[in-house]
């Protein structure tokens, strides 16, 4: 009788899932029944939990206080948590305060270091020509001020008068060789020069920056100490300075 059953299934009619029509190949694999549960099920659940969630909103009184509104935020629609300094332990936030100081202190060590190499390179020349000064000249009673010639005087040429830096006597001129240098080459010079400088500006206020954040930390790490006395706030932090804080001396054991 067993074989008659296999005998019988050998020549029955072999049933295939019904494929994707050709003119719909392009919409990918046919879904099957297992791939519809699947997909109607997880809608089910969805809509489930929207009812529930549109349900607790009707229910809910707008004067409810619960604790975690002050531990939470809702912005832009969505709940944030807020990191509180709570969840560590007193010596932990000392030390990521500590460790923030010193990542500060490394960058703007690099700062200087980079601002002293560019200082090197560019010699400031431009800056201490336009720096304000006086120089006074004493002239002889029989003299005067009108007949005193500064280039004579100074024994260079009348159009280097205006340096106060690099400014060779005559003699020092005559013995210099110049090299023949195109107007694109000094074009291309300049613009170099006022790169740099314009880098040189940006380092100085980043450096400027990175010490009053520096200073800030350490002020606020040295407010967190236990102390008998109070400090006093002397002068108030800004963008441009660190806050200024009076201590009260205190004798140590």
């Amino acid at each position: 009788m067993s074989s008659w059953k296999k005998a019988a299934k050998s020549n029955q009619k072999v049933h295939r899932e019904r494929a994707q029509p050709a003119s719909r190949q392009h919409l990918g694999i046919l879904e099957k029944k297992k791939d519809y549960k699947l997909r109607a099920n997880d809608q089910h659940k969805k809509d489930a939990t929207l009812k529930l969630l549109r349900k607790r909103a009707m229910n809910k009184n707008p004067d409810e206080f619960y604790h975690h509104m002050i531990n939470s935020r809702t912005k832009d629609g969505e709940h944030h948590e807020l990191d509180l300094d709570h969840s560590f332990s007193k010596d932990q936030i000392k030390l990521m305060k500590t460790q923030d100081i010193k990542y500060i202190a490394m960058k703007r060590t690099m700062e200087a270091n980079k601002i002293q190499r560019l200082q090197s390179r560019l010699h400031m020349t431009d800056v201490v020509n336009e720096t304000p000064n006086k120089h006074i000249f004493f002239l002889e009673e029989d003299q005067e001020p009108d007949e005193f010639d500064l280039a004579k005087r100074l024994d260079t040429h009348p159009d280097l008068i205006g340096r106060r830096t690099n400014r060779p006597r005559l003699e020092d001129l005559q013995k210099l060789k110049l090299d023949v240098v195109s107007p694109d080459e000094i074009e291309r010079i300049n613009q170099e020069r006022e790169r740099s400088y314009a880098e040189l500006k940006k380092r100085i206020e980043r450096e400027k920056e990175l010490t009053i954040a520096q200073k800030t930390l350490e002020i606020k790490r040295a407010l967190k100490e236990k102390r008998a006395l109070k400090p006093k706030r002397v002068k108030k932090g800004t963008a441009n300075r660190a806050p200024v804080f009076k201590f009260k001396f205190e004798r140590k054991r």
